[in-house]
């Protein structure tokens, strides 16, 4: 069983490295970091990983994985990494995502009449690659895997490893990590957080969630 995750610059590592830690425990898997080059890729904050297969080395995937994060604008106009995504997505069992990953599986045109998740702030930017934007933690429609933003690719890594090895090993794999949340604020939605907080940070955000939805724009008008 090959899983592979799509990392590259300015990812958010915890999209990657929360469900690798799940795909690693699943017993008979292999686990691949592919980025577009060999060399490390330094993700949002400066935390660096070293991939060990690229492109165009990477293997048949049983499993694909996109992360997230403020990188994937550099993708939804990248033809080397669409093609990448598209051509693993013909022979995977699963082709996934977590967070904004969601959108370079949009421009790649896989996600045309699918229910898809993402981080709540891109969500409705699905819409622009004919998806129906779902709000749920893990959305599931046929092939495609798609979960919410950052912290939801730990639940979607073990909701994975009870698909692929049974749920008993996916408890196993839970209890190992003791992966038991009890965060110390009710703030991880808009609609826990309130919409004065909520209002806050979109603004914070306005002109890079503008730019991206531009670049959404321009990948979505390159589809068939």
């Amino acid at each position: 069983m090959k899983i592979g995750i799509l990392i590259f610059d300015e990812m958010t590592q915890l999209d990657a490295t929360g469900p690798f830690e799940a795909f690693a425990r699943i017993p008979g898997a292999t686990v691949l970091l592919v980025a577009k080059h060999r060399r490390p890729v330094v993700a949002q904050f400066g935390l660096t990983v070293i991939p060990n297969t690229d492109l165009r080395y990477c293997p048949k995937l049983d499993i694909l994985c996109v992360a997230g994060g403020s990188g994937v604008n550099d993708l939804l106009l990248d033809d080397e990494v669409l093609e990448f995504v598209r051509r693993q997505a013909k022979t995977a069992k699963y082709t996934t995502s977590v967070c904004t990953g969601s959108l370079v599986l949009g421009a790649a045109g896989l996600l045309r009449g699918k229910r898809a998740a993402c981080h709540w702030a891109s969500l409705p930017m699905l819409a622009a690659f004919g998806a129906k934007p779902s709000a749920k933690r893990i959305e599931h429609d046929g092939k495609l895997i798609t979960a919410g933003g950052v912290t939801s690719g730990i639940d979607f890594g073990l909701w994975i490893a009870a698909k692929l090895a049974g749920r008993t090993a996916a408890r196993r794999i839970q209890l190992m990590i003791q992966y038991d949340p009890k965060p110390p604020f009710r703030a991880g939605t808009p609609r826990q957080a309130g919409a004065r907080l909520t209002r806050a940070h979109v603004r914070k955000n306005e002109e890079f969630q503008a730019a991206r939805a531009a670049l959404v724009a321009r990948a979505a008008a390159r589809l068939p």
